[in-house]
Formats: C-alpha cells, sequence, structure tokens
C-alpha cells in the first residue's frame, strides 16, 4: 500500500515567461514552455520526490497529455489510478512575470468526469494510506468521497483548499485532519464560513493570537497551516492538540533563496508536508512544517511545476547546517 495517496488534477501547463504579467487588452512578448502540472499531480510528485511510497487518483483524457501522465508517474515510481475520460486531458495557461510571480487560467477538461464511483473503486487504497491528499481541482463530491473514506479507514487527511475561488463546505472542512490554505485560500474561507473580512496582503501581519482565533473558528479540531510565500508558515493547532508539546501556535519563516519561478510551491509545501508525516509519524509537526517550508522554496529554483521538484537529497544538502 502506498503511505500517501493523492486525489486530484492533472494538466498540461502552457507556460510563458514575460517581464510583466500582461494587463487587460494587452499583447506582451514572451518565452514559451510546455511540461506537466496541476495541483494533484504536483503534490504525488513532490510526495514521491520527498521519499514517501505515493499513489494518485486522478481522471485522463486518451490523448497526448494523458500519455505524458502515465510515462512520468511510472518514472517517478508513483502508483497511478486513472479513471478514463472522453475529455481532454486537463490544461493550464501561466504567466510567470520577471519576479517569479504567476497568474494561471485552468481548463478541466478530463479532471472534471473523475467520478465518485470511481473513488469508491479506490477505498481500500484510500483507507490503506497513513496520509491522503485532495485539492479543489476536482469534483467537490469526489473530494468528499476520497476524505470520508481515508477518514472511516483512520488514515489523515490533508485538504488544500486551492484554488481560493473554489468553496469549500462545512463538511469539507470536518473529514479534514489538517487544510493548507495560502492566504487568498484562507480569507475566502474566513468570509464565507467565519464572516470575517480580510484583505490577502494583510494575513501575514496579523497577530499571531488573533490569526489563532480565526482559525480556531474556521476549523474546531483540525490543525490550520497558512502559506504565507515571503513571510512564511502559520500554524495553528486545536488548543488541546498534542502536537507540537501543546504549542497551539506559531510561525515558521521563509527559507532564504533566489526564486526564478513560485508555479506549483504551495504544490511542493503539501506533498512534502505529506510525505514528512507518513514517513515519520512520531515527529514534532513543527519538523514536518519545517521540511515542507524548504522543500517549496528550493523548488522555487528550478523553472516548471511538477518537473521542478527537487528530491530530499537536494533539500538536505541546500540547507545542511542550518537550525
Amino acid at each position: 500500500m502506498s503511505a500517501v495517496v493523492v486525489v486530484g488534477s492533472f494538466n498540461i501547463d502552457h507556460v510563458w515567461h514575460c517581464e510583466a504579467l500582461p494587463g487587460p487588452g494587452a499583447t506582451i512578448a514572451g518565452r514559451y514552455t510546455t511540461g506537466p502540472g496541476g495541483k494533484g499531480f504536483n503534490q504525488a510528485i513532490a510526495s514521491a520526490r520527498a521519499g514517501a511510497s505515493t499513489a494518485f487518483v486522478c481522471a485522463l483524457g486518451d490523448d497526448p497529455g494523458g500519455v505524458l501522465a502515465r510515462s512520468l508517474a511510472a518514472e517517478a515510481g508513483i502508483d497511478l489510478r486513472v479513471q478514463r475520460s472522453d475529455e481532454p486531458t486537463g490544461s493550464a495557461g501561466i504567466y510567470v512575470d520577471g519576479r517569479g510571480r504567476n497568474s494561471i487560467v485552468i481548463g478541466a477538461g478530463a479532471n472534471a468526469d473523475l467520478s465518485v464511483q470511481f473513488l469508491d473503486s479506490q477505498a481500500s487504497l484510500l483507507g490503506g494510506a497513513k496520509i491522503v491528499v485532495a485539492q479543489l481541482e476536482s469534483p467537490p463530491a469526489c473530494v468528499l468521497a476520497a476524505l470520508r473514506h481515508a477518514r472511516d479507514a483512520g488514515a489523515c487527511t490533508l485538504l488544500n483548499p486551492a484554488p481560493a475561488n473554489a468553496p469549500t463546505t462545512t463538511e469539507l472542512l470536518q473529514l479534514a485532519d489538517i487544510i493548507t490554505p495560502n492566504e487568498s485560500e484562507f480569507v475566502a474561507m474566513l468570509a464565507r464560513h467565519v464572516g470575517e473580512r480580510m484583505e490577502a496582503d494583510d494575513v501575514s501581519s496579523c497577530d499571531g493570537a488573533r490569526l489563532h482565533a480565526l482559525c480556531r473558528e474556521l476549523m474546531r479540531e483540525g490543525s490550520v497551516v497558512v502559506t504565507l510565500g515571503a513571510a512564511g508558515v502559520f500554524v495553528s493547532h486545536p488548543d488541546e492538540s498534542s502536537h507540537d508539546a501543546g504549542k497551539s501556535h506559531y510561525r515558521l519563516a521563509a527559507e532564504s533563496v533566489s526564486p526564478v519561478d513560485t508555479t506549483g510551491a504551495g504544490d511542493a509545501f503539501n506533498g512534502a508536508l505529506a510525505a514528512s508525516w507518513a514517513l515519520h509519524p512520531d515527529d514534532a509537526f513543527a519538523e514536518h512544517v519545517r521540511f515542507a517550508n524548504r522543500y517549496a522554496a528550493l523548488s522555487t529554483e528550478h523553472p516548471g511545476a511538477a518537473l521542478g521538484m527537487p528530491s530530499t537529497e537536494e533539500v538536505a544538502a541546500r540547507f545542511s547546517g542550518t537550525g
């Protein structure tokens, strides 16, 4: 059985590198590349390269994109579980500026065909994992089914509530042991579930006690890990949690790197967090977050999403001698 099971999307990324992100009506020059991506596949590749036995559950078209997904999964040692679709394999248009920032538009394609029936057929895989990871680029009912199968069997569940415009439900949050929003996703959930209005740019500067209180309103029982980009990571546990010796909330600073492309950095974090948790379940949660933070930071020094994921050995070499 795989230690980490990721349920999610596979896309073919079409990437334009340009000096500045194009504004409305603008036509600018850029350099084009293409490669594999999709939040689910990125996270599965990150988990596998971080050392965990990994399975990936997805829907693919019968086209070159689907062939590429199968080839890359086999190369990475990922147990690929595919629902075949008559739709084209998913795609994404990505613009990356000279500072490594990006804007992304996704065409779901085959990803939208993933079904609850197929997830039900994978119940033994999901229930046998140490941790099941899902995002919101798949149909909501499928995400619910995946987390429910995992929870029913006693596996840990991690929900990456991305992208920000994909709504979460109370039932979905109740099935998650850990959620990992970025600033935009966090404020979208606060507005939906708590009635709290906050700007994404203000999250990183929010007082720790206040941010913890908001996290606890959002998640009564689970842990909340808010990724803050250059401002690092904020972690909030239930006050009665045994994680981190009863420490209810804390921040970890961002690692010092020279980013060239931030595409997939959040996925790198989630895949590495899941892998670390699965491989070292007795370690303090902060150690898993620290590893994921470093893994994601190093991923930004490599171009591309899935193909930019580093190995555990690269992370160890890059951050050797640091605390």
